[in-house]
Order: structure tokens, then C-alpha cells, then sequence
């Protein structure tokens, strides 16, 4: 593992953190809880719930954010504004908000860490690792997008993907009769040697450390035992958790006792109960599909029956038996964050490149929902979209058995509205407004509409004609303390619905 340089940040670096903190608490507050009023220009003022006016250069990331008192306008820095939120939310909701306004700080310093890490670290030449790498604003709709756990820099910055992180995993040996498995480990026998008695388990270092204390009598009694570490380093990905190992084309998942975003990260025991039949009902919807679109299985996990979840791993397809010959995958988080060489940015007929990119993406989630009751989580992070040689999209792949979803299990009514959100929302929104910010006088949206037009879902007239789409309202979620998968909507205009003429 390459050596990480924890020099403090500079005031530079604090500046660029403040604005990349600061733009998706904005996004979130203006979201969730502000009124705009009326206003033309760059400049636009929203009303708060306490009467409060709030004034933000306007955007796709959103900036400058200054308050009204006494008849000026006073700027706010990163933790001023986490101040007046914590404010407003209390008078809102009557309620405390509990530890999120240290993880709004907490998010904050990790991106000053992270940036200060970035000067010192190269980005990876491979183009697929560094849009897994890039994400330095991370979800643009979450109020803490890069909290880690509010741990010293020290403890998670070796192991992020935003640092450019690379390293070993641990080996662990776990005494035979005290394995639990479940679908296609095979991956994981082949990155080690197990002695006699014991079966191969690799470890997360970050995870490791944070349940060794769990683990103390297992390795005393030789349940465990230590076994160095893997002769290769992984890539940690944009999920934090997930790494990838290049040469041997193989994506590992861990648990992760971390709050990233909603959610602990821990690979949790009723997941792990339902995963492979989820994940078969997601292959056989991808295989039925005569397209390129391909879904990367999870295919099995291995533990411990003594820390079930907390050493579970769960082995995921790589990527060269899907990818179309020529094609280079890329993360369509990365896109939306503009990573070094990123084809939308560099697209010379924006408009082809766009109805390209739909034409890959949006059939495989529809044909998935509507002929095989499979309900893909279809957002930026869990898509992938390859393009060949000219930078043109060719085929999209997607990942994540534990966030897809069934019908029955959920109503074909509820797996819709998720659908909405992940796929229209979350993703093609995002894409959509990064292409209009790269190729000013581009409308993006005509093309979504024609896309969803050519399928014939009982769901979709109502939803090109619908005047809000369904926005996830991850602040007042983790505000008021509810749980990270319990989503919870508000209407956001449409802009897929036809302005009608004067």
C-alpha cells in the first residue's frame, strides 16, 4: 500500500472543500424545506421556514450562499450554513437532528483531507478506476455525502477512492466448520493459500480494525487465524466498501461498520438471505433481453458464522465477460462529477451522444420492471455505461443485487415511484443537467421524453404528463432519524412534460 501523506490542508484547499461541501447541503435545503420566490439571474432567493430569506448563486451545484438581516445580504461559509440549517430543521420539525450536523462538518473536513491527498496522488491511467475515483462531491442530493464515520483522517484515508487509494486485502483463515456460504465463492479461494482445516476469507483492513475487538476470541481459540495479506492491491470504488482487483477482473464487496450517507455499510444478515434470489431473477431478466445491456451478478458470499455480517464478503461478476469487444466501461457517477477525460465533456454532437446514452440505459431498467418484476436501483452509482472508441455510448451494465428490489415484494405502484427516482431523478437528471452545463442551448429533455415514449408500460403516458416526479428527501430523512432504506418523496416539477403553447 502506497504511503498517505496526512499533511494538513491548505487555505486554498479549505476554500475549493467549503464549495464542494456546501453546494449539496444547498441543494438539499432548497430542496426539501426552502420556497423560491420570484427572481431573474444567477442570484436567487428562496424563503426559509423561519422567514429567514436565503440567497444562492444558482446552479447545478449551487454556491455563494448569503442571508438577509437588517437589510443586507451577510455571506455564509461552510459552517455558518450548517448552523442555519441545524436552526431551521429544528424549528421545522421540532425535532434535534441528532448527529447529522457534526457529519455535515465531519463531510466537509474528509473533502479538505481528500483534496489535500489528491495534490500528492496521481489519478489512476486506467479511465474506468478514475471515474470510479472521482467522486468528490459524491451524491449531489445528501447533506453529508463524504461523512466517514467521524474517525481521525488516518483511520479511513488509506482506504478511500477519492484519495486514489490502492491496497492489500487481509487474509483470514476460518476453521471449516465455522464457514458460512451461500451461490459461487470459487474467486475467493484463488487469492490466497488456506492451511489445513481452514477456508480462505479476505478482509477488509478498514472493516478489520474496526471490529478486532469482536474478533479477539475467535483468533485466541483458533476459529481465525491471521494470514498476511494478498499479494495484489485492490481499488477501492466509488461505493467505499466494493474494490476492484484489475488483473484478476474481480469486484469484492465488505461490510463496512461506517455511515456512508444513509446507510451503515454493513453487509446485513437479511441481505445476505435474499440476495441470490434476487440476483438470479436480475440474470434471468438480463439474459432474456436480445440487447447488449448486461448485469453484473452478484454471485455468492462467504463468512463467518461467529461475525456473520461483520466479515461477510460477497463476490461480484467482473467485468470482461460482459463488456462488448472494444468497449471501455465507465461509472455514470463519474460522468455527472466531470472526470478527466469524460466523454460528455468532450462529445462533439451532444445531442447524438444523448439519445445514445438513452438508448442504453433506459430499455434494460424498463424491460426489467415491466416483463420480469425485477426493480433495478438504477442511479448513478450502480450504473455503468461503456462507450467505444469515439467516446459514443454502446452499452450500459448494472450492479447491486442488494439494493434491487421484487414484485411481488414491494407493489408495482411502489417499485414504479423507486424506479422513477433512481433511474429518471437521481441519474438521467443528473447527466442530463451536467450535458446542459457542457453544451449551453441544449434542451436534454425532448430526447428522454421520445425514449420513454417508444415503451409500452402502462406507467409511462401518466408519467410524461405528470406535473412532479418523485424527489428523494435524504435531509429530512436523516434529520428526523428514520431509516436509510425507509425513502421518503416530495413532487419536483417534470420536466419531461410538455410545456402547453400560449
Amino acid at each position: 500500500m502506497d504511503r498517505v501523506d496526512l499533511t494538513p490542508p491548505t487555505r486554498a484547499v479549505g476554500s475549493r472543500a467549503d464549495a464542494y461541501a456546501t453546494a449539496p447541503l444547498l441543494n438539499c435545503l432548497l430542496r426539501e424545506v426552502a420556497e423560491p420566490l420570484p427572481a431573474a439571474g444567477e442570484r436567487r432567493v428562496h424563503r426559509l421556514p423561519s422567514g429567514r430569506l436565503l440567497r444562492v448563486r444558482a446552479g447545478r451545484r449551487p454556491a455563494e450562499p448569503e442571508v438577509h438581516r437588517a437589510g443586507a445580504w451577510y455571506p455564509l461559509g461552510h459552517t455558518e450554513l450548517v448552523k442555519l440549517v441545524a436552526d431551521e430543521l429544528r424549528r421545522h420539525t421540532g425535532l434535534p437532528g441528532g448527529d447529522l450536523p457534526a457529519e455535515m462538518i465531519d463531510s466537509r473536513e474528509a473533502v479538505a483531507a481528500l483534496l489535500a491527498a489528491r495534490e500528492r496522488t496521481a489519478a489512476p491511467q486506467d479511465p474506468y478506476l478514475r471515474s470510479e475515483q472521482c467522486l468528490l462531491t459524491g451524491h449531489p442530493y445528501h447533506p453529508a455525502p463524504k461523512a466517514r464515520g467521524g474517525g481521525p483522517v488516518a483511520t479511513w484515508l488509506p482506504y478511500a477512492p477519492e484519495a486514489h487509494a490502492r491496497f492489500p486485502l487481509v487474509l483470514l483463515g476460518v476453521r471449516e466448520d465455522q464457514v458460512a456460504e451461500e451461490g459461487d465463492t470459487r474467486a475467493l479461494d484463488a487469492v490466497g493459500t488456506a492451511p489445513p482445516g481452514y477456508r480462505l476469507l479476505p478482509a477488509h483492513p478498514w472493516q478489520l480494525a474496526l471490529v478486532a475487538r469482536d474478533l479477539a476470541p475467535a483468533l485466541a481459540d483458533g476459529r481465525l487465524v491471521r494470514l498476511g495479506t494478498t499479494a495484489f492491491d485492490a481499488w477501492p470504488t466509488a461505493a467505499v466498501r466494493t474494490v476492484y482487483e484489475p488483473r484478476r477482473d474481480l469486484f469484492l464487496k465488505f461490510s463496512l461498520d461506517v455511515r456512508i450517507t444513509n446507510d451503515i455499510r454493513r453487509l446485513w444478515r437479511h441481505d445476505l438471505d435474499g440476495l441470490r434470489r434476487t440476483d438470479q431473477a436480475a440474470s434471468h431478466a438480463f439474459a432474456a433481453m436480445d440487447r447488449p445491456a448486461a448485469w453484473l451478478s452478484d454471485r455468492g458470499y462467504r463468512t463467518a458464522v461467529f461475525a456473520f455480517e461483520e466479515l461477510a464478503v460477497l463476490v461480484r461478476d467482473g467485468l470482461r465477460g460482459h463488456l462488448l469487444p472494444g468497449a471501455t466501461p465507465l461509472l455514470a457517477a463519474g460522468l455527472a462529477e466531470d472526470f478527466d477525460g469524460s466523454p460528455l465533456a468532450e462529445a462533439a454532437d451532444p445531442d447524438a451522444w444523448w439519445q445514445a446514452y438513452l438508448r442504453q440505459v433506459v430499455p434494460p431498467a424498463l424491460t426489467a420492471f415491466d416483463e420480469h418484476g425485477v426493480v433495478l436501483e438504477a442511479h448513478l452509482q450502480n450504473t455503468l455505461v461503456a462507450v467505444d472508441a469515439a467516446g459514443t455510448p454502446v452499452q450500459a451494465l448494472f450492479r447491486d443485487a442488494e439494493g434491487a428490489k421484487l414484485l411481488p415484494d414491494v407493489s408495482r405502484a411502489a417499485g414504479w415511484e423507486r424506479l422513477v427516482y433512481c433511474l429518471i431523478v437521481n441519474h438521467l437528471g443528473e447527466i442530463a443537467a451536467t450535458l446542459a452545463e457542457h453544451h449551453p442551448g441544449l434542451d436534454p429533455w425532448p430526447a428522454v421524453r421520445r425514449e420513454l415514449a417508444r415503451h409500452d408500460l402502462p406507467e409511462i403516458p401518466a408519467l410524461l404528463t405528470s406535473p412532479t416526479l418523485p424527489g428523494k428527501t435524504n435531509l429530512l430523512l436523516r434529520w428526523t432519524g428514520a431509516d436509510g432504506a425507509d425513502a421518503r418523496y416530495l413532487p419536483l416539477p417534470n420536466p419531461l412534460t410538455v410545456p402547453v403553447p400560449p
